[in-house]
Parts: structure tokens; sequence; C-alpha cells
């Protein structure tokens, strides 16, 4: 097969985002925006999939008797993977709820497969290797989905001790984070106020995304409720 190159032209890109990351505390209003994306599919982690209105799978690790590995929570995303590549469905979105929860797992099965309590136990720096590129490798595998990606996490509170105000972050390990969001396109922060005052911000984009070129309507109309997204 002979490749056949693009013609030597300047291009005049329309870009619109697909992976988002979204972060906040609890009851903050994360997975319900989330669920409002177009055909959700959802990974839930926390045990809570009968209070979503979006079809879900409950990813987790499972023993047998013995202790030993029964169900990976590694081999059941990468099933989810295959499942979503290689057969036809009226999924538009995924949603993994919550991404914290996922690299947790990731671990706990290495250390399962490998009969240790943590990866540094596994000798040679293998099981930090192990678990770079299994986590590296199921965020390039969604990012390669024609779909929606929604990740998920919680929030901390960093700082404070010196009488500053203490400074929210997501909860996922910087390290991990870094990885996840550098495939990411845009990054929503959540907030709630009060009983019932709900915000949406922009804190970290790829770029400047422009509202004519969204072309989900229902995207659209999301990504226009959340501030600094889109220049007024």
């Amino acid at each position: 097969m002979v490749i056949q190159l693009p013609k030597d032209e300047k291009l005049q890109p329309k870009t619109q985002p697909h992976n988002f990351f979204i972060w906040g505390k609890t009851m903050s209003g994360k997975s319900y925006f989330a669920s409002f994306f177009p055909h959700p599919l959802v990974l839930n982690t926390d045990g809570n999939s009968e209070q979503g209105t979006a079809p879900s799978i409950q990813i987790r690790n499972i023993r047998d008797e013995d202790g030993k590995l029964k169900q990976s929570a590694i081999k059941q995303l990468d099933d989810v993977i295959t499942a979503l590549q290689a057969t036809d469905n009226t999924f538009q979105t995924l949603v993994i709820d919550v991404i914290d929860d996922i690299c947790v797992m990731i671990e706990q099965a290495i250390c399962l497969d490998n009969d240790v309590q943590a990866l540094s136990d596994i000798p040679y720096g293998k099981g930090y290797s192990i678990f770079n590129t299994v986590l590296q490798q199921f965020v390039m595998d969604l990012k390669a989905l024609p779909m929606n990606i929604i990740y998920i996490s919680r929030e901390i509170s960093i700082g404070g001790d010196d009488g500053t105000a203490p400074e929210p972050m997501p909860s996922l390990k910087p390290k991990y984070y870094n990885i996840v969001n550098g495939n990411c396109d845009l990054v929503i922060h959540t907030q709630k106020f009060g009983k019932d005052t709900y915000t949406r911000t922009i804190t970290d984009r790829r770029t400047k995304y422009e509202a004519k070129n969204i072309t989900d309507a229902r995207v659209k109309q999301l990504l226009e409720s959340c501030d600094g997204m889109f220049e007024k």
C-alpha cells in the first residue's frame, strides 16, 4: 500500500474539545454536569452507579477465596476499550468517575499480580514502570476513541498553614495528573456555593476555542455554561 501524502498547503483548523478533565469537591456537580454530555457511558468506581441516569460499568478488582486476583481492573478497562473500538454502539461520551480510583485500582492489580504490598516492592523500579505504561496506554487508547472523554477527579486543598487561603487543586497525584491532563483539551473546576448555586470554571485549556466551531449543539450549550470558555 502506497501512502498518499497530503497537499502541501496551509490549513485553517477548526478546533473543538473532546477530552475533558472535571474536578471539584464532593457534591459540587461534577458527575451531574458530565451526565448531560451526549449519550454517556460511565466507568464507575465508587459503587453509586444506581444513583445515576446514564448506563454504567462498575470497575473493580475482585479476589478469589485465596486472595489471588480473580478479576483485574486493568483487564476490565482493556475489554471496555476493545468493545468500544470493535462494536457498533450509540455511546458518544465515556465518563471515568473517578480517575483517582482507577489509578489506585491499576496499582492494586499490579501488586496482586506480583504478590507484593506496594509497587516499590517490585525490584528495579519495574512496578512503577508497569504502572506508568498501563496508565499512559489507557489514556492514549481513550483519546483515540471517536467519543468525548471525561475524567472526573476530586478536590483537595494545599497550603494555608501560614494564614493564607488554602489553594484548591485536583486530588489526582501530580505525576498522574500530568499524564491525564497532557491528553485533555479542557480542565473544568466545579464549585457549589450555599444550597443551590453551582458554578463551572475553565482552569486550563489546550487552545482558544470558538463557539462557532463546536459542532455538537449539546456540547456547545454545556461549555457555554462554563465561566471563561468563550470570549464575550
